[in-house]
């Protein structure tokens, strides 16, 4: 019995020591976080009062000194070595539509949307009744004035048969005429019978000349003949190239990407009209180009040749190699950016006409932009301008010509050399040819 007592003892001491421990550490915890809150107290109270007093410092280093106090920074030039990305849409580098050159139905579809096509291969074929009509009436034309030509020939060689009948009557007549007008002047006959054969002579050298105008005629309805017959004969290679063009087909290798017609569909001739119906559109997508603008900023450093990344979302982890090959070699007067084109390969067909695609250039600027903070441009009903401070500590309102924004900083195109003070957060009272003292703004102002 008395050795339990001790025992019992023995653990209500333990019992209270490690209550008191606990008692202990939580009195500590309650101090602790009394502390904290007793310092956020003071730094709420005490930090408000710094920057008040900062301020009543600089105020009354304002007064002193009679001048406004400003932050400023120096431009700095851009990093030689630039990589810029520029949005485009993907073309195919040949891409057409197809229209009809003819009016007809449409009696047979050969592809649809997603074939591939070779060049020459029959795509649709149209009926045209009224075409095959028109081309029978032609051939029909043309057999009419070869039936003229023949005649007008025959006539022209009557005619000549004619006049050289005619030109011997008249050569006898003539040697007539010279014999009687001898013996009429030798007393031999009478002059009536020399004045006989002297008249049909007259006559015969008349119907030469008819005769011959007779030749021209017929020439003449000759040479009509002939170019009636050419006439004829190239309105009916008119009418059969026309009619060729019921077969439709395909201008180049590639694949239709668009169909717009059905089998028994009216086609009308045309190419963009109100009434023209396109067939098909067909692209030849192994090469493909981009067209991105090109900031005026980076047009020096363009060139034909040089390679350019290709990304597109739906294919995140491949990147295709292509190049630039030409420039507009002229600036959009409305953006000021240089209209690009940049070629890819296109083996494996994974890219797709008509795809949003981004292009990385890698370019070397030979003279990199000009970079200033964003918040040291002013924007002005006059453009934007920034405060510079000269070497008389006045502050000058200049122009500049912003080129791309970075969003803490933007370039500069024009206006600035470089060398310039620019105010940081330039206030209201930041006028004009008003006297300033400079803080740089990596610095703090002297307290």
């Amino acid at each position: 019995m008395s050795t339990q007592i001790p025992n019992q003892r023995s653990a209500l001491s333990d019992q209270i020591s490690s209550i008191r421990t606990a008692e202990m550490a939580r009195f500590r915890m309650i101090l602790l976080g009394a502390g904290a809150v007793l310092a956020g107290l003071l730094a709420i109270g005490i930090v408000p009062r710094l920057q008040r007093n900062a301020e009543i410092n600089a105020s009354a280093k304002e007064a002193q000194t009679g001048l406004l106090t400003v932050n400023t920074v120096m431009p700095h030039r851009a990093d030689a070595k630039a990589n810029i990305t520029l949005p485009g849409n993907i073309q195919a580098v040949k891409e057409t539509t197809i229209y009809a050159r003819m009016d007809g139905y449409l009696s047979q579809r050969y592809v649809d949307i997603g074939d591939r096509v070779a060049v020459g291969q029959l795509l649709a074929e149209i009926d045209s009744p009224e075409t095959d009509r028109q081309l029978d009436q032609a051939r029909a034309n043309l057999a009419q004035t070869r039936a003229a030509y023949a005649q007008s020939v025959a006539n022209l060689e009557q005619s000549r048969a004619s006049a050289l009948q005619a030109q011997t009557t008249s050569n006898f007549n003539r040697v007539s005429s010279d014999r009687w007008r001898s013996l009429q002047q030798e007393g031999a006959v009478a002059r009536q019978d020399y004045d006989e054969k002297k008249a049909a002579y007259d006559a015969s050298a008349a119907n030469v000349k008819a005769a011959q105008s007779v030749i021209r005629a017929n020439q003449s309805n000759v040479a009509s003949s002939i170019a009636n017959i050419r006439a004829s004969e190239a309105n009916v290679e008119r009418l059969q190239a026309t009619q060729s063009y019921k077969r439709v087909t395909a201008p180049f290798n590639g694949v239709i990407t668009a169909r717009n017609i059905d089998t028994g569909a009216l086609i009308t001739a045309g190419s963009g009209g109100s009434n023209a119906v396109w067939l098909y559109k067909v692209a030849q997508p192994n090469t493909l180009r981009i067209f991105v603008d090109l900031p005026q900023t980076y047009v020096s450093s363009i060139r034909p040749g040089q390679p350019a990344e290709i990304s597109v979302r739906e294919l995140p982890k491949r990147a295709f190699i292509g190049k630039v090959t030409r420039t507009a070699s002229a600036l959009d007067t409305v953006s000021h950016t240089l209209r690009t084109e940049v070629q890819v390969n296109n083996p494996d067909l994974k890219l797709l006409p008509g795809m949003y695609a981004q292009v990385k250039f890698m370019l070397n600027q030979s003279a990199p932009a000009l970079m200033v903070p964003a918040n040291a441009i002013v924007v002005r009903s006059d453009g934007s301008q920034v405060a510079i401070v000269g070497a008389d500590q006045k502050v000058h309102y200049q122009k500049v010509t912003i080129g791309r924004d970075y969003g803490s900083e933007v370039e500069i195109v024009s206006g600035l050399q470089g060398n310039e003070q620019l105010v940081v957060n330039p206030t209201d009272d930041v006028v004009e040819g008003v006297k300033v003292q400079t803080v740089s703004a990596k610095q703090k102002p002297d307290m």
